[in-house]
């Protein structure tokens, strides 16, 4: 399954001039606000309970059982019980998949750390009573099993090292390492646990920013602070090279990216976080995923709405100097694109993204962030 999808706060900004700001406190918002931020909540739930699960309890289970982990964790998030019938239901099917080695995923399947983190993070946020303690800690062992290090046959120089990845040549890359950052985050580990550590490696050689930390070949043909797949196995972005063979950097990697910084513990002050959020203010926009178009544009908006939150950010300044209060409008450009039968869908339909489980699930998983 090609979808790429998932609490440290630090309040911080950069302003147009390069200057640290606080972010601001939020004001408050009218009712009407408010009211229509719930009621597409509750359409997009209604959409999910009369149309979108199966029988057994999935959704959408011929893409692989992330897409149910995605919508599983979307509508926990926005408030719903582990307790609600669908999402009782959606949680039986799930554990289903829980192997013997501790991974939460499907046999024969590629996708065992996209499968296992995503349904890692909708067991803890399920895990109000304790229920699933031990699948949680089963599944945080297996992630660390299958991250790329020593025990893989592959060194710090590696550039393999620290990162997760999927596929057939089972490289790894940063949308996947992003996930398994978050996954280990959300179940309590912190900066120092030694995955965390390794993942922050191979993080910090997805971003076009030379520097200790990135000593491969492609920041300096593209010197610009974003981030971009992987530099594993000859290098790839999803926008393509540039005329000089860099990696194009692109919206969805480049918040990703940053926040996995930050959950691995960077703080503001740090070359790599300033070069992020520096790209971001350049590129910021809620019509496209910058560099892809339309392409994984859901994604992109939860990666978003994350990594501007785990920052502590209420405002941010683009690089032009105009003020962008972030959750509303990007909660207005979500709402905005909601069906009449209260499904989010993509035209695009790269990354499953025609989907209106998965798009439905993504758009939930954003809103918790938009919250009025």
């Amino acid at each position: 399954m090609k979808c790429k999808v998932v609490f440290l706060a630090v309040l911080i900004g950069l302003g147009a001039e390069g200057s640290w700001w606080l972010g601001v406190a939020q004001s408050a918002e009218p009712a009407e606000a408010q009211q229509a931020y719930q009621q597409a909540v509750d359409r997009a739930v209604q959409y999910l309970r009369s149309k979108g699960q199966a029988e057994d309890g999935s959704f959408s289970k011929e893409a692989g059982i992330g897409v149910t982990a995605v919508v599983v964790t979307g509508l926990l998030s926005v408030g719903l019980s582990p307790d609600d019938p669908m999402v009782a239901k959606a949680l039986k099917f799930l554990e289903r998949f829980r192997q013997s080695d501790g991974g939460i995923y499907q046999p024969d399947t590629f996708y065992k750390n996209y499968e296992t983190s995503l349904a890692l993070m909708a067991f803890q946020l399920a895990n109000k009573d304790g229920r699933y303690n031990q699948l949680i800690q089963d599944a945080r062992r297996f992630l660390k099993e299958i991250q790329w290090d020593e025990g893989e046959g592959h060194e710090q120089s590696s550039m393999f090292y620290g990162g997760a990845g999927y596929g057939r040549q089972k490289r790894p890359d940063l949308s996947n390492t992003a996930f398994l950052i978050e996954a280990l985050r959300t179940t309590g580990s912190g900066p120092d646990d030694e995955a965390i550590k390794k993942a922050l490696i191979f993080v910090s050689r997805c971003q076009n920013l030379e520097s200790e930390y990135n000593t491969t070949p492609f920041p300096a043909k593209n010197p610009d602070g974003g981030f971009y797949y992987t530099p594993a196995a000859g290098g790839q972005s999803m926008a393509g090279t540039t005329p000089e063979g860099g990696l194009r950097s692109y919206g969805s990697m480049t918040y990703a990216g940053l926040k996995s910084m930050i959950y691995a513990g960077l703080t503001p002050d740090d070359k790599r976080v300033k070069a992020a959020v520096q790209w971001i203010q350049k590129h910021y926009d809620l019509k496209t995923n910058p560099g892809l178009g339309d392409a994984g544009l859901f994604y992109y908006y939860h990666t978003m709405a994350k990594a501007l939150h785990v920052m502590g950010l209420n405002e941010l300044t683009d690089d032009k100097g105009q003020k962008h209060p972030w959750r509303q409008e990007l909660r207005q450009e979500l709402l905005s694109r909601q069906k009449p039968d209260g499904s989010w869908v993509n035209p695009n339909p790269r990354w499953l993204e025609a989907d209106p489980n998965l798009v439905t699930g993504y758009a939930l998983m954003t809103l918790a962030y938009l919250k009025p």
